[in-house]
């Protein structure tokens, strides 16, 4: 980016939207795959094993109706959610997280699942799944 220390950055608002571009024009995946070109060219290559890891990421929790939680579950978005005249409570509202229970605790989210290099602590891969997703769904998929 040619940044110097001195240099002023972006703040996180200007992060975020450009992040958003990026993912609308699908391009995070093109990027992560040339920042380890990079890395490998520079003797980053993960030789010396791998861990894979995932990590709760919580978010507020919804205050809905069991018939809107049903339609949620069902890949379905509650009607009276799409009037003019809720639509801010849509935008509220977070239609992909979802419960989960590990060691008798209960969160509500998603999980950021990675395989990290073991020698370099660098990120190979990573998904991000509902929090009910469990570990060993995305283990091939973090390993290819």
């Amino acid at each position: 980016m040619g940044l110097q220390l001195e240099d002023r950055v972006p703040d996180a608002k200007t992060v975020w939207l450009f992040r958003d571009r990026l993912k609308a024009l699908s391009l995070v995946e093109v990027l992560f795959a040339r920042f380890h070109e990079q890395l490998a060219n520079q003797g980053y290559v993960a030789r010396a094993g791998q861990r894979v890891d995932a990590t709760f990421v919580e978010v507020p929790r919804q205050r809905n109706t069991r018939e809107e939680n049903a339609r949620l579950k069902a890949g379905e978005v509650p009607e009276a959610w799409d009037e003019p005249e809720v639509k801010a409570k849509r935008r509220q509202k977070d239609t992909d997280a979802r419960w989960t229970k590990k060691n008798q605790e209960r969160r509500y989210g998603y999980k950021n699942h990675i395989n990290a290099d073991q020698q370099h602590k660098l990120i190979q891969s990573y998904a991000v799944t509902a929090a009910s997703v469990h570990d060993s769904q995305v283990f091939d998929e973090l390993l290819d």
